[in-house]
């Protein structure tokens, strides 16, 4: 008889038997249950774990494609009206089409000819324009250039229109660069022409009556009413001009022939008319 302070011996493992959780469904059921029942909160849905940081966002739902309309029939007018647009519009192209075709230039040869005819035109022209030039040089290489001037000879007057000494007359300044001018010389009554041309620069002095002498606006030359000069620039008198009578009586001038005091022509015969 075994002792009873003995403790019972350990099941031996080969000894207890192995049970297979698959070939009882039932007793695994109730253990479940019974975890279950223990933790209550296990039994609460858990909420998704919230994403890690960095982590991409999921991308959002795509919607769903709508159904495609089911297609109409096409109208039978409608494709009608559009045949004849199209035939129209290649009616008009066409039509433009040929327009540009009529207004291209004419073929390369037809434009060579004309071009090659224009330029023989222009090269006939040029040739006699440059043959009337060579003539027309030569023909006036066979005259003299003469230059043509007024006579230097005219008409003053009779003796009696000059009826004061002491006195210029300036009928012919204007028109012939001449003054009249009678007073006496040399024990004498004469006439003379003077050139109404100053000659320091040629420019042409105006008598004054206040002061009894020729005054040269440009450079302040002064002369005598005989031409003497005596103030300003002037390297000489002013020159007197031949003065003569024909068989009338009549006075003459002739600007051609000059005589200057510096050379003394003053008192040669035709420097001068006698009036008394």
């Amino acid at each position: 008889m075994a002792d009873a302070n003995e403790s019972p011996s350990a099941p031996n493992p080969e000894e207890t038997p192995k049970s297979d959780p698959a070939a009882s469904p039932e007793a695994a059921a109730p253990a479940s249950s019974e975890k279950a029942a223990e933790s209550p909160e296990a039994a609460k849905p858990q909420a998704p774990a919230a994403p890690a940081a960095g982590a991409p966002k999921p991308a959002a739902p795509k919607p769903a494609p709508k159904p495609a309309a089911p297609k109409e029939p096409p109208d039978p007018a409608k494709v009608e009206a559009a045949k004849k647009a199209a035939a129209a519009k290649l009616a008009a192209a066409k039509a433009k089409a040929k327009a540009k075709a009529e207004d291209l230039p004419p073929p390369e040869e037809f434009t060579t000819r004309r071009t090659f005819l224009s330029w023989g035109m222009a090269a006939w022209v040029i040739f006699f324009g440059w043959l009337g030039g060579i003539g027309h040089l030569c023909l006036r290489f066979m005259f003299p250039r003469v230059l043509y001037e007024k006579d230097p000879k005219f008409r003053a007057g009779k003796r009696s229109d000059f009826p004061e000494v002491n006195k210029v007359y300036e009928l012919f300044k204007e028109v012939q660069g001449v003054w009249l001018v009678r007073l006496v010389e040399d024990g004498e009554d004469r006439l003379v022409a003077l050139s109404t041309v100053c000659t320091h620069l040629g420019c042409t002095p105006n008598w004054l009556e206040a002061e009894a002498k020729f005054k040269c606006p440009c450079h302040g030359s002064g002369f005598y009413k005989s031409g003497v000069n005596f103030e300003g620039p002037a390297p000489r008198p002013l020159e007197r001009y031949r003065l003569y009578t024909d068989g009338a009586g009549d006075v003459l001038v002739d600007k051609s022939v000059k005589f200057r005091e510096d050379l003394g022509q003053w008192g040669q015969p035709e420097s001068f008319v006698k009036m008394a």
